[in-house]
């Protein structure tokens, strides 16, 4: 038997030796147990494993990097708490305030609009009775606080059609009041279960009524507000006695306080969105109107364009060429030539104008004045200084047109000026029609709070044929005076001639204050002997 043999069995046993195997890697060396798998250790031919690379440390935690991570998370809970508190301070805030939205009207008809206030004064002088009823013999408070302490209750709902706030906080304390006076006074004769404790029947009437029109003109996070301070102030008024005595009401009062908070947001959500609804349709509509104008004008404007702007075109190259087409052609024939031309092109500028107007998307300065604002026209706008051009464009016509300018010339606004001139040219194209081969005079008076335009003429040589005007152009020139803040004074003159005059303010605004001596006098009627042309007689 060989020592082995006598080896004794409580001994330690010996090691026996181990076979060349691979060794484990660890997976904290960085190494997945594939990679055991793949990459086994190399043998040579003495059985000797070949030594292999010693495994990757795992990397220490850089301390900069954990504070840094540290930081950030204090950060973000800070920022959570800060704006809990923000939160919850804002709610205080507005529950600390009297503010509110007045309620929604029922109906059209003024006793329908009060049904509301009748009945909730109605609830509130029950719930006061009934208030006053159960403290006093219920919970024996005494008369006086008991019955001050319903009242209270009562009137709470009332003050709540006009100050839902303050009365909510009236409700709350009065419960409140209440319950910590039954606890002093608390009896040892009441066989369970007792009186509601701490809500009572009137009580939660009360608080209900309350958060409900709380509830329908405050936003939504104040309603949640009072209601989570009244959740509070149940628990901790209950806890003062318990359920030994007094019968527990806590839970079912803040249900029924959640369900009426609740249904009184949803109503107040759903008006507010009615309202932004009917708020929204009303843009829409006046966006519809204005596109449809815009659309209208634009039509106008291509109107416009495509038959008018073509035939003035057509006029001013025939009276271009016309001149070519006759031999020898008289002067006299090539200035009324070159006169319908010149017309013509004045026309199309004019007209190009007014295209530019119509195809404007501010219909509220329809004329391109821009009187007062300093605003310039996208087009150039004729001004007193082409005067000289269009009277002479009417003596070329047929008119005898003299022209007379007293006072010194100021500066205008670009409006004034353009509505002179509008003036101006309308009423020597009134003479060109109505009166043919009258006398015109145009008088322009400076003054230092305005302009005073006067164009007059004589009675017509010869019977006037019938105008294809539409009759708009004296509307025109009232209209344009209007805007000014000016006046205009239309009449026939004695002379048996028609006269136009108006005072235009200088900056495009009425005038105001006390006037000056060097104020121009009123403009009153025209039929004065002033106006009649020299060499007149009146008939």
């Amino acid at each position: 038997m060989t020592s082995e043999e006598h080896r004794d069995p409580d001994s330690e046993p010996s090691t026996p030796p181990m076979p060349p195997t691979v060794p484990a890697v660890s997976h904290d060396a960085g190494l997945s147990p594939r990679d055991t798998t793949r990459r086994p250790q190399r043998q040579d031919g003495k059985g000797e494993s070949t030594p292999r690379k010693a495994p990757r440390k795992p990397n220490k935690p850089n301390p900069q990097e954990a504070s840094g991570n540290a930081a950030a998370s204090n950060t973000r809970s800070a920022a959570r708490t800060w704006g809990v508190r923000a939160l919850v301070g804002s709610v205080l805030t507005d529950l600390g305030s009297s503010s509110a939205a007045p309620l929604p009207p029922l109906s059209r008809p003024r006793w329908l609009r009060w049904l509301p206030h009748v009945v909730v004064c109605w609830v509130a002088l029950g719930v006061a009775l009934a208030g006053v009823d159960a403290l006093n013999n219920s919970y024996r408070l005494g008369f006086a606080l008991g019955t001050s302490t319903g009242l209270a209750q009562g009137a709470a709902i009332a003050l709540a059609l006009w100050r839902p706030v303050p009365a909510w906080w009236l409700s709350l304390g009065a419960t409140v009041l209440a319950a910590a006076a039954a606890r002093g006074h608390m009896p040892v004769d009441f066989l369970p279960p007792g009186p509601d404790w701490p809500w009572s029947s009137p009580a939660i009437t009360a608080q209900a009524f309350v958060l409900f029109l709380l509830a329908l003109r405050v936003p939504a996070r104040v309603a949640v507000g009072a209601l989570s301070l009244t959740a509070l102030a149940t628990y901790v008024v209950q806890g003062l006695v318990g359920g030994q005595v007094y019968r527990s009401t806590g839970l079912m009062a803040i249900v029924v306080f959640a369900a009426v908070v609740l249904l009184g947001t949803a109503l107040r959500g759903r008006r507010v969105a009615r309202t932004q609804l009917v708020e929204q349709a009303s843009l829409t509509e006046e966006e519809r109107a204005r596109r449809t104008l815009l659309e209208e004008r634009s039509r106008i404007a291509r109107e416009l364009h495509d038959v008018v702007a073509h035939h003035m075109s057509v006029i001013s190259i025939q009276a271009q060429v016309a001149p070519h087409l006759v031999e020898n052609p008289t002067e006299e024939l090539k200035e009324n030539l070159e006169g319908i031309r010149q017309n013509a092109l004045e026309a199309l500028t004019e007209l190009r104008r007014v295209l530019g107007v119509l195809r404007s998307e501010n219909p509220e300065d329809p004329y391109g004045l821009g009187a007062g604002t300093g605003a310039a026209p996208d087009a150039p706008q004729p001004t007193l200084d082409r005067l000289d051009a269009l009277v002479e464009n009417t003596r070329a016509a047929g008119l005898d047109v003299t022209t007379e300018i007293t006072g010194e010339q100021l500066p205008l606004a670009p409006g004034v000026e353009l509505s002179a001139y509008r003036i101006i040219q309308e009423a020597l194209s009134n003479a060109l029609r109505h009166a043919p081969g009258s006398a015109v005079r145009v008088e322009l008076w400076h003054f230092p709070r305005g302009l005073q335009v006067r164009v007059v003429n004589s009675r017509p040589e010869r019977p006037a044929p019938p105008s294809p005007g539409a009759g708009h152009g004296l509307l025109g020139m009232r209209e344009r005076v209007a805007m000014l803040g000016g006046t205009l004074v239309t009449s026939e003159t004695s002379c048996g001639g028609f006269a136009v005059a108006a005072f235009l303010p200088r900056n495009g605004a009425a005038p105001a204050g006390e006037g000056s001596k060097d104020d121009p006098p009123p403009l009153g009627s025209t039929d004065d002997n002033s106006t009649c042309l020299p060499g007149e007689e009146t008939p």
